[in-house]
């Protein structure tokens, strides 16, 4: 079972030897059932109006030796990718398809390259490493070929806005068993929960795993008038209205004066 840490706590040495004499204490016949231990410095991060990314660590500590293998998922949400042409000298959508389950954020982490790690049938298996994400295109009837182009374009846009980390971070072992790895969060990071997948690999196997819930949510201000505009729609566009004219008049006023 995870423990959760307080908010914005530092991880401090002793959180580390914490976990190491928790793996030290496990008896030797459930050794490979709980080789693995690993939590997060922070369980939420609170998007405010100053948020300008952020970085989360985690850390842990294992059963012996092996390959640690960090993923952090976003949730998973629809993405429409839209193809440009240009039509009579001006650039504009020509054809568009749907993904249907798409992570809103991605990025790994490992502590050797991942094709040392394991085999590529167990990378597919697990995910591990962009080039083995699925993703479901929902235009049935599209070729092989053109699949993987719209495939790759969907990886390009998203690589682009930062949410999709093409290059594999590093999981660092402090010793022989305590390691550490550190995720960065842009300022544009979807909210929701996420998960941060933890895997042990023995000789190209997965011997353990474990899963921890990052949420990610809008707080403060921000918040408040997030779910205002969800709740109250209409009141809020007629109120974004009313300020539009309020913000024109003054302008126009301050103008005249001039």
């Amino acid at each position: 079972m995870t423990r959760r840490r307080p908010v914005g706590l530092p991880v401090t040495a002793a959180a580390l030897l914490g976990l190491a004499t928790a793996g030290l204490l496990v008896p030797a016949g459930s050794a490979r059932a709980n080789s693995l231990v690993a939590d997060l410095s922070s369980h939420r991060v609170a998007i405010t109006t100053g948020f300008v990314g952020t970085k989360v660590l985690l850390f842990g500590a294992t059963e012996g030796a092996g390959d640690v293998v960090v993923i952090v998922r976003g949730p998973d949400r629809p993405v429409v990718v839209h193809r440009k042409s240009r039509v009579l000298g001006v650039w504009a959508n020509t054809a568009k398809v749907t993904f249907d389950r798409v992570p809103s954020f991605y990025a790994i982490a490992s502590s050797r390259p991942l094709a040392e790690v394991a085999p590529v049938t167990v990378l597919a298996r697990h995910q591990m490493g962009l080039d083995n994400l699925r993703l479901e295109l929902t235009w049935i009837k599209a070729s092989p070929n053109v699949a993987r182009q719209w495939r790759a374009g969907l990886i390009r846009n998203q690589g682009a806005l930062g949410l999709y980390q093409a290059s594999v971070g590093r999981v660092l072992f402090l010793g022989n068993r305590l390691f550490r790895a550190e995720f960065e969060l842009p300022a544009n990071v979807p909210t929701g929960t996420y998960q941060v997948e933890v895997v042990l690999l023995q000789d190209g196997h997965v011997v353990d795993a474990q899963t921890t819930p990052l949420t990610v949510e809008k707080a403060g201000l921000e918040a408040e008038v997030y779910d205002f505009a969800y709740q109250y729609s209409a009141i809020y566009g007629l109120i974004a209205i009313l300020v539009a004219l309020m913000a024109g008049w003054a302008a126009h006023m301050a103008f005249r004066k001039a």
